[in-house]
């Protein structure tokens, strides 16, 4: 239980850390885009930041995925 936690918070850090540098990075781009939402449109943001954050999303669900299916018994 207590690696399955230790991972589950290395990841967590690691995907706001991503997050942190994703903003930082896309400060100062001119070319804005919005996304279609059926109903609604979002509002206009870089093309690299919505990139960026489904790979930051994609990564932080793949990783509990695979941390919450893991069998924390290993053998030493």
């Amino acid at each position: 239980m207590f690696l399955k936690i230790k991972l589950l918070s290395i990841s967590i850090f690691t995907g706001a850390l991503l997050i942190l540098f994703l903003c930082l990075g896309s400060q100062n781009i001119k070319t804005r885009y919005s996304l279609n939402l059926l109903l609604v449109d979002t509002v206009k943001l870089p093309a690299g930041f919505l990139v960026g954050s489904s790979f930051i999303i994609g990564f932080l669900g793949g990783s509990t995925t695979a941390i919450l299916l893991t069998n924390s018994e290993i053998n030493k």
